[in-house]
């Protein structure tokens, strides 16, 4: 009897566990803002995925016409996040917000894309 409880509790908290550490997708569309005056940015649009799982923060984006890049970030206590991604010629910063209310994102770099994420 002593397994059985044991196991039946083992197995609720196993499931507990799962519940906790699902993903949650989230979408971005829009085109670019300014950065330091430049006009070009409002005719490049970015496409941003993002995909949180408990504090981890993994994201792809891809500008029109250019290559798909990614991202990986953690986000503190508050759901907050900070991190960059590589490009091939310097980084671009990224930051935003995994709180369920109000999830955003901001690529910033030359060009600045982001706002309020959309769940998929």
């Amino acid at each position: 009897m002593r397994s059985f409880v044991t196991g039946s509790l083992l197995g609720a908290f196993l499931l507990a566990g799962a519940a906790s550490a699902q993903q949650t997708a989230y979408t971005w569309t829009g085109m670019g803002a300014g950065v330091v005056g430049s006009s070009k940015c409002a005719t490049y649009r970015m496409n941003i995925d993002v995909t949180v799982e408990g504090n981890k923060v993994k994201g792809s984006f891809q500008q029109d016409n250019r290559p798909a890049r990614s991202f990986e970030a953690v986000a503190d206590a508050d759901g907050m996040y900070k991190g960059n991604a590589t490009l091939d010629d310097g980084a671009l910063d990224v930051a935003g917000s995994i709180k369920d209310a109000n999830p955003t994102i901001v690529l910033d770099g030359y060009c600045k894309f982001g706002g309020k994420l959309t769940k998929k």
